[in-house]
């Protein structure tokens, strides 16, 4: 897949018919399925696929995982009517990546819910919105303080098949979004029974983390507006940091500004100097991007290890 290219023409005919610019149009009636699509259902399908073609000869695989949680529809509800635009017309605006290819994950918890994770297909035109659409709002989650967000970098080492890293040497890039504590385990149970995969062994956030890493550049966007994340914002910061690190852990002020920060890290992966990245945003936007991006502050260019050595 990852055909075509985003247009701004085809995203106001697309929203415009969605009635995306409508108050009385609800999160359900966006994300209006009743259960899970089969075509987004892991137990249905093997690998997704960023190759290289001739639209997109350079693609650059980006992975937006969001949390379809009951306290998260307000996050969803933003992305499918601003963020993901910003993300799509930004990128090729500034070009911080080569022909982007977008998937996104719908993330739920592996312990409590009957259909924890979810993935479109990449894309790189309209169909990106098409596919986001899909997403089923089980809006389950438990008591446990996590979901599993980590199951993104599951996806991307087992689940994906990607000509970035494999022809060239560069990483795609992970965006887990989301305001609880990260996932300390999956079992294979868990992998068994929701992705169809007998084949893994329990993992833990660490091992499948140094796992992913390698090849994949990893960031988690905390909801500060989030339930949780509202009451216990210090435990949750701390069990990403301790993973990921401080500058992969994004604090965010406002939900509708994710698309944004997605972009601004990007800008800064890529090399470009934080004060920039900042002030190319005007007002409000850019205080929320700036309190966001305080430690993702990189000094070299982008390439495989520029994340590693900044941390």
């Amino acid at each position: 897949m990852g055909g075509g290219s985003y247009t701004d023409k085809d995203w106001k005919s697309f929203s415009t018919t969605r009635k995306y610019d409508d108050p009385k149009t609800t999160t359900k009636d966006i994300y209006n399925k009743s259960k899970i699509d089969e075509a987004l259902d892991p137990k249905k399908f093997s690998i997704r696929e960023s190759l290289d073609g001739p639209d997109n000869p350079q693609a650059t695989p980006i992975i937006i995982g969001l949390d379809v949680t009951g306290s998260m529809d307000p996050v969803l509800d933003a992305m499918a009517r601003k963020g993901m635009k910003t993300v799509c017309q930004e990128i090729y605006d500034r070009k911080p990546v080569t022909d982007p290819h977008i998937c996104t994950l719908g993330i739920g918890d592996v312990e409590w819910d009957q259909y924890p994770f979810q993935a479109t297909q990449f894309e790189a035109d309209i169909r990106i919105f098409e596919q986001l659409e899909k997403i089923y709002l089980e809006e389950g989650g438990g008591g446990n303080d996590h979901e599993s967000y980590i199951l993104a970098w599951y996806f991307a080492t087992h689940r994906v098949k990607a000509d970035s890293f494999a022809k060239r040497g560069q990483k795609g890039f992970i965006f887990t979004i989301g305001d609880e504590e990260i996932t300390p385990i999956i079992t294979h149970q868990h992998f068994k029974e929701h992705l169809n995969d007998g084949q893994m062994n329990d993992m833990g956030c660490r091992e499948l983390y140094d796992l992913t890493f390698p090849e994949w550049e990893i960031f988690h966007v905390i909801v500060k507006e989030g339930h949780h994340a509202r009451s216990h914002f210090g435990q949750v910061s701390k069990s990403w940091q301790d993973v990921i690190g401080a500058q992969r852990t994004i604090p965010l002020d406002d939900h509708t500004k994710i698309g944004e920060v997605i972009v601004s890290i990007l800008e800064i992966a890529a090399g470009k100097e934080h004060g920039k990245v900042i002030n190319s945003w005007d007002g409000s936007t850019a205080v929320t991007v700036d309190n966001a991006l305080k430690s993702v502050s990189l000094n070299s260019g982008y390439s495989p290890v520029a994340l590693d050595q900044a941390l």
